[in-house]
């Protein structure tokens, strides 16, 4: 085909419309040619392959965006040449097109980052249960972050180094950049210590996804670890935005570091005539019949005595901190109908000693003792 002929021919029927919105509408269309085109390829793929391959639906929605940007460009890069346009409109649009094609080799690279890690984190779906899946998902989920981060500020830098006036300052600027990079860096603090803190995380993993933690005095599970915080799911479902340096920097509790198993503390105060052993007894049988009771630890010891009462300790287990919640609050209200009903005399009482007016050991118990009876006391 003889461009130049054609474009004589186009020139002569819209001659009188300037070259430079024919031009434009040239692009206009490619792009919109592209986009259809777009549309109609996925409509086909999915009459023909949805029913049978299903992960082809999943596929073609996380790479929707990339995959229109693509076409656009293509059918620019073929377009842009034959446009008439000036190097006025020329050199503005063929610099739009390479950040454009930085921006989709960025795009491009994070849908990768993005589908790996989901790719991989389907071997780990049970993580409430499973110590070494939210070890997986703390570390993928925290490096995709990261790396997500980096990919976009090197395709930031590499589009604006695609224009001389950035470079140009770049150059100027260079002379003074330890003053601009102390200056960058005391601005930047919290960033930066956010993101190295949650390097040190992902490989030292203080924290998981799902690990019970009491923090501020506050206590939730680990919901999600971002890039610069976490998200603790609190017991009344608030949530708790904390920076990832504190997990770093201060002391918290950790219930679930080793394994998702706790020991939940029943404390009781009974009365000194309580039958402990019977207690014991009573608490082993009733635990055995929970469905909450992992089947570990259940014990019944007797912690603290004061002038009153006896403390009592009960501790049972459970698969996890919900459950040894439910399960603490559970054997605490079946322990205090077991006293109420079957051993009342354990329960805790006031005693007084009444003693008639004018009595001598009346005097002794308000602690009034007369000098003679304190010498005889002490002769004898």
């Amino acid at each position: 085909m003889n461009w130049q002929a054609l474009m004589a021919d186009i020139d002569r029927m819209f001659g009188w419309i300037p070259t430079w919105f024919i031009g434009l509408g040239l692009v206009a269309a490619a792009i919109l040619l592209a986009l259809t085109f777009y549309r109609l390829a996925v409509w086909l793929l999915n009459r023909a392959f949805r029913t049978r391959l299903p992960l082809l639906g999943v596929f073609i929605e996380r790479t929707s965006g990339p995959a229109q940007l693509a076409l656009c460009l293509a059918a620019v890069a073929l377009v842009l040449p034959l446009a008439p346009l000036s190097d006025a409109f020329r050199t503005p649009l063929t610099s739009l097109f390479v950040v454009a094609f930085i921006a989709l080799i960025g795009w491009i690279s994070i849908r990768v980052v993005d589908m790996s890690a989901a790719r991989y984190l389907q071997n780990f779906r049970d993580v409430s249960e499973n110590l070494i899946a939210r070890k997986h998902v703390t570390q993928v989920r925290v490096f995709k972050r990261v790396t997500d981060i980096i990919i976009v500020i090197i395709t930031v830098s590499t589009a604006l180094m695609t224009f001389d006036s950035v470079r140009q300052y770049g150059v100027s600027l260079f002379a003074s950049v330890g003053a601009a990079g102390i200056i960058v860096g005391l601005a930047a603090r919290p960033l930066l210590s956010n993101l190295i803190a949650g390097l040190q995380i992902a490989i030292t993993q203080p924290i998981r996804i799902e690990d019970a933690v009491i923090i501020e005095n506050e206590w939730g599970w680990v919901e999600d670890i971002a890039s610069t915080y976490v998200v603790i799911r609190l017991w009344d479902w608030r949530r708790m935005v904390v920076p990832l340096s504190y997990f770093i920097e201060k002391p918290f509790q950790n219930w679930t570091r080793d394994t998702a198993s706790l020991i939940g503390v029943i404390a009781l105060h009974v009365d000194y005539r309580a039958d402990v052993p019977r207690i014991r007894r009573w608490l082993e049988e009733a635990v055995k019949q929970s469905k909450l009771w992992d089947g570990a630890v259940v014990n019944l010891q007797v912690i603290d005595a004061d002038s009153r009462t006896i403390e009592l300790r009960a501790l049972v287990s459970a698969r996890n901190a919900p459950q040894s919640w439910d399960l603490r609050c559970e054997m605490r209200e079946k322990l205090i109908a077991f006293i109420r009903d079957e051993m009342p005399e354990a329960l805790p009482r006031e005693r007084a000693i009444l003693v008639p007016s004018g009595n001598d050991d009346a005097d002794l118990v308000r602690g009034i003792v007369p000098p003679e009876k304190m010498r005889a006391s002490a002769r004898n």
